[in-house]
């Protein structure tokens, strides 16, 4: 096993398929989620949504909401997304493309980001991200997301 592929984390709690809000809270901990302060509100099998609060860790030298940080988002909804029903045991996502566009600028309040499903194969998943300003539903940006489907490597 390479160095790169120790740092991989198993499936939390030995738990291999998630697809409910609570299954997918066991990823938190120790991750760029709980440092941001997300929250998985809903995730079925066509979309997820989180939202993530805008604070002085993610603005910005102009005080904005930093674009990365909205990219962080839209890359979290979607490659969590991605693991919906997969059994991780097997094989996990990883993100190989992301895109964005901003179309309006936030500066305090909470952001929500909406993906849901373009195109899923048995190798690729595409999402398509909008991220709302969730005070007045302003569109903020839009993303879309490839994750491959990566094969587990055995113990």
């Amino acid at each position: 096993m390479s160095a790169r592929d120790s740092n991989l984390r198993q499936p939390p709690g030995g738990k291999t398929v998630f697809k409910t809000v609570e299954d997918f809270l066991l990823m938190w901990p120790q991750t760029a989620l709980e440092a941001n302060h997300m929250e998985l509100v809903e995730i079925d099998e066509d979309h997820a949504v989180m939202t993530m609060p805008v604070t002085d860790a993610g603005r910005q030298p102009m005080g904005l909401l930093h674009g990365g940080m909205t990219m962080l988002l839209a890359e979290s909804v979607a490659s969590l997304h991605a693991c919906w029903g997969v059994d991780l045991s097997k094989r996990h996502p990883v993100g190989i493309e992301i895109g964005g566009s901003h179309v309006r600028a936030c500066t305090d309040g909470t952001v929500r980001a909406v993906a849901t499903v373009v195109r899923r194969t048995s190798s690729l998943i595409v999402h398509n991200i909008e991220v709302f300003e969730a005070g007045s539903g302003s569109l903020l940006t839009t993303c879309r997301v490839t994750n491959f489907y990566r094969r587990a490597k055995p113990d």
